[in-house]
């Protein structure tokens, strides 16, 4: 079934875009007292945690599942468990890669095809903790951990709403929604450094807006600032709170967006440092130093994370992700036979289909860059093959019928 889409146009899509893109990578786990009776339960938790920042989502699942069995009431074990199974999710159809975003047109070409189940889980655990959350705001209004977690909600909604359902506008008012309910923790108790999370991302991206958008955001009510967004989301990474991972992450995202790379770079060594399990963290940091246009240590970083990965290091890793960047690294310093070898490694059966896909349009190419005609025209086809729907499908196409050039 495809997705609902929402079509988007000037300013009032370009706000919507930008507002959901804070809630992609912010998994913002909700914040609850230590329960002293059941510390089993917090070490649950914490366990919890530590699977899902490994990636290893079905063992996150399991944990959270069982915390929500013991305190069936409680909004922030429901949001635990409403994390790993959208992340779980979304990592199964390659939507984290921050890569895809950079592209124009991802929010409204990449599918991410779940079942119908799965929807019914996700939409199911977001009305429980919902739920659970206004139940308790009824009877006190300033219930810190309830506003939290009810903001919590609307944060993961709208990731949903936009990635899944393409419903970008639904997303937008939950986000909204999310940053509202922050800063009202925030207003309650200054010292809740978690809550600065989705608030410092949202100042951020709202100050990051052109002026004719930025001005129809005040009308709105909606207002930003750069600076104050950073401080917020850097002060979050090091209050050490259950959110101190996704500040980080949004704080290396906008960074890298300002091009302030070496600032970047530490922050994502502070994630590999304190993750040093996760396979996304480790790619980032190639990531980056490709963006600074230092192509040899990118090429040598996704080395590392290559043999990482087949030493086990990185539990549910994908090579393949690696080493389709690293055929972009050796490309970018003109070392085209290594290139290509690298996205024939990428364009390996086993690999994911779009990664697969890529893999074979660069691999076409790089042929084509070669003087390879017909090995060019053999990678294209079979890229087409894969999905001919795709923009990478349409691009094979054209190169078909004329030789790619790199102009």
């Amino acid at each position: 079934m495809t997705p609902y889409r929402t079509p988007l146009s000037g300013p009032a899509g370009n706000l919507a875009r930008a507002l959901f893109l804070v809630t992609v990578f912010l998994v913002t786990p909700s914040w609850a007292a230590p329960d002293s009776a059941k510390p089993d339960l917090d070490a649950l938790t914490r366990d919890g945690w530590e699977h899902f920042y490994s990636l290893e989502y079905d063992q996150a699942i399991r944990d959270f599942q069982a915390v929500v069995n013991a305190r069936p009431d409680d909004p922030a074990a429901v949001n635990h468990l409403l994390d790993a199974v959208l992340y779980s999710e979304l990592y199964r159809y390659n939507a984290l890669d921050t890569r895809l975003y950079s592209k124009e047109g991802f929010l409204t070409s990449k599918q991410v095809p779940l079942t119908e189940s799965a929807k019914k889980q996700i939409r199911d655990l977001s009305d429980r903790a919902m739920s659970l959350s206004e139940k308790r705001l009824k009877s006190n209004p300033n219930d810190v951990q309830a506003l939290y977690a009810r903001g919590t909600t609307e944060g993961i909604r709208a990731t949903y709403l936009v990635i899944v359902e393409k419903s970008y506008f639904a997303g937008l008012r939950s986000a909204l929604a999310a940053r509202h309910d922050h800063e009202e923790v925030l207003r309650l108790r200054p010292d809740m450094a978690d809550a600065k999370t989705v608030v410092g991302a949202h100042n951020f991206v709202v100050g990051s807006l052109t002026l004719p958008v930025k001005a129809m955001a005040g009308i709105a009510g909606i207002h930003g600032d750069k600076k104050k967004g950073l401080q917020m989301l850097a002060e979050a990474g090091r209050a050490g709170g259950e959110t101190n991972v996704d500040a980080r992450v949004a704080l290396a995202l906008f960074l890298r967006r300002e091009a302030q790379f070496q600032d970047a770079l530490n922050v994502v060594h502070s994630l590999i440092h304190d993750r040093p399990r996760n396979f996304l963290f480790a790619l980032e940091e190639g990531n980056l130093l490709y963006d600074a246009g230092k192509n040899a240590e990118s090429a040598a970083s996704f080395r590392g994370v290559i043999n990482a990965c087949k030493e086990g290091k990185y539990p549910n890793a994908r090579v393949e992700e690696a080493q389709l960047y690293l055929g972009d690294a050796l490309r970018a310093q003109g070392q085209l036979q290594g290139a290509f070898q690298a996205y024939q490694a990428a364009g390996s059966p086993a690999s994911i289909a779009d990664i697969r896909q890529r893999a074979l349009l660069d691999a076409g190419e790089v042929s084509d860059l070669l003087a390879k005609r017909q090995e060019a025209l053999l990678q294209y086809r079979a890229a087409i093959d894969l999905n001919g729907s795709s923009e990478d499908a349409d691009t094979a196409r054209k190169y078909l019928n004329k030789p790619y050039t790199g102009r």
